[in-house]
């Protein structure tokens, strides 16, 4: 019997770390100020500036 060929294992991509401010989701949370008190009314989304929203940690 001839000996079977076997395929090359294919090696998967290590996945990018995650950001640490964000934690891997893009979008940091920012608390709402309004009045002339700046009082705290809510929070809301925003564009992680570390990563600039992809998730992955920046390359240094």
């Amino acid at each position: 019997m001839a000996a079977r060929k076997t395929s090359a294992a294919v090696t998967a991509e290590p996945e990018p770390a995650k950001c640490s401010t964000c934690h891997g989701s893009g979008e940091v949370s920012r608390t709402v100020r309004v009045g002339r008190k700046r009082r705290a009314v809510g929070e809301q989304a925003g564009l992680c500036l570390n990563c600039l929203g992809s998730g992955d940690a920046p390359a240094d």
